[in-house]
């Protein structure tokens, strides 16, 4: 089988090296010509993915695994299957920027061929497969969808670091916009997955499996935040509370914490409330668990006795632990709450230099003493910190509970968590 798969990011290429691993000819297109050109040379344009590397150098030198910028030529060869999985970018209110997306889909468009199926895997309001992109291949191609060519949906259910293992693991999920389609599209799916296919019955079905899931989650981390505030105020360790409740089978409470960030549970919820606007436990848990580094900022202030004037380091500028990643990162509503309180927060991050700290906004930390610390990722180098790592700091927030505790508090450092007022 020919493949061509649309845009080699965090997703896409470890998903086109999976098809050419399965023994199909798949052509990777992506805008960037640097990426194009590291993919070629069988190296990976972002670190951090299990296995990349030596999958890319497999697939590349046996030849099964090409890349190129022009994608309208790759789909004009006519492959059976097109994968698009470009980036939907969002603004700060998370709502769609439809640009990159469009692009990709116009550029498909104009080489579609008949008897191509097209798979967009771009996580998407509820609807979009059907009204928006459909009809824009058929205007960029001049054929009808679901006679000369299908359209189907299959929403990504990957995590970045661990691709290859979700893709094995995780059932695959697809949506089309006719019975054939669909049938056509878990088809060419089966040839190069191991895992269950499931036809979901509809595009919108699909679309909504993978909104469901990702909100889900941001729901059930704002109950966990709400749980913590309550622990805080009524002097109870909200973490044996939910190793308690969870342990029977019926309850799944998720953890507290600083913030809920990345491209996914911040933004996802949001493309929900587009398609059920009267929807309220969404917009609920969006409110609670943007509130948390506030929240944070507020626990610290008070174990220091005010900010104002206050050095506080941010340890941790990245998401989430292990990925350089800072897209609605908590960093960024930390920082502008210790700002607000007149501190002067530094920011340090093992996967970031200080040349690319001061590029997010953030003053970079130097290694002097501070006053006080926020840990707002959990990056494995920090269980390794002690107090001779952080010089001068009286009071620390350990947003993600990554500390070892007993280092600082022996030292007579201040040591706060989240929901764990004892701690």
């Amino acid at each position: 089988m020919r493949v061509a798969v649309v845009a080699l990011g965090k997703i896409g290429l470890p998903l086109a090296v999976q098809i050419a691993r399965a023994g199909h000819e798949v052509v990777g297109c992506d805008i960037n010509a640097d990426v194009v050109e590291l993919v070629n040379s069988a190296t990976p344009p972002f670190p951090g993915e299990e296995g990349l590397a030596e999958a890319l150098a497999e697939v590349v030198g046996d030849g099964r695994l090409k890349a190129q910028t022009d994608t309208a030529a790759a789909v004009a060869a006519g492959p059976e299957l097109v994968v698009a999985v470009p980036p939907l970018a969002v603004d700060d209110a998370a709502r769609p920027d439809w640009a990159a997306l469009d692009g990709a889909i116009a550029a498909i468009g104009a080489g579609l061929q008949a008897g191509t199926t097209v798979v967009v895997e771009t996580t998407l309001p509820v609807g979009t497969t059907r009204t928006r992109l459909a009809p824009a291949l058929e205007e960029a191609s001049g054929l009808k969808s679901e006679s000369d060519f299908f359209t189907a949906f299959s929403p990504e259910r990957v995590f970045s670091g661990r691709i290859f293992a979700d893709l094995a693991n995780y059932p695959k999920l697809v949506g089309g916009l006719s019975a054939a389609g669909e049938q056509r599209a878990a088809e060419l799916y089966r040839s190069f997955l191991d895992a269950e296919v499931w036809e979901m019955g509809s595009a919108e079905a699909a679309e909504l499996t993978k909104l469901a899931e990702t909100t889900y989650r941001d729901l059930n981390i704002a109950y966990a935040n709400e749980l913590a505030s309550f622990a805080d105020r009524s002097g109870v360790d909200i973490g044996r509370v939910i190793e308690a409740a969870n342990s029977q089978p019926f309850s799944h409470i998720h953890q507290p914490g600083i913030a809920v960030g990345g491209h996914c549970i911040p933004v996802y919820p949001r493309f929900y409330l587009e398609g059920d606007p009267e929807a309220t436990l969404p917009r609920a848990a969006r409110a609670v668990n943007e509130l948390m580094p506030e929240y944070a900022v507020e626990a610290l202030s008070e174990a220091l006795g005010g900010l104002s004037g206050a050095q506080v380091l941010v340890l941790g500028a990245a998401y989430r632990g292990g990925v350089k990643e800072a897209a609605f990162s908590g960093v960024f509503a930390t920082v502008e709450a210790l700002r607000g309180r007149g501190a002067q927060p530094l920011v340090s991050d093992p996967l970031y230099s200080s040349e690319e700290l001061e590029a997010l906004g953030f003053a970079a930390w130097g290694g002097g003493a501070v006053d006080g610390v926020i840990v707002q990722s959990d990056h494995a180098e920090y269980a390794n910190l002690g107090p001779q790592d952080l010089p001068g700091a009286k009071a620390i927030l350990d947003g993600r509970e990554i500390l070892v505790g007993e280092r600082f508090t022996e030292a007579g450092v201040k040591l706060l968590r989240i929901g764990r007022p004892n701690s």
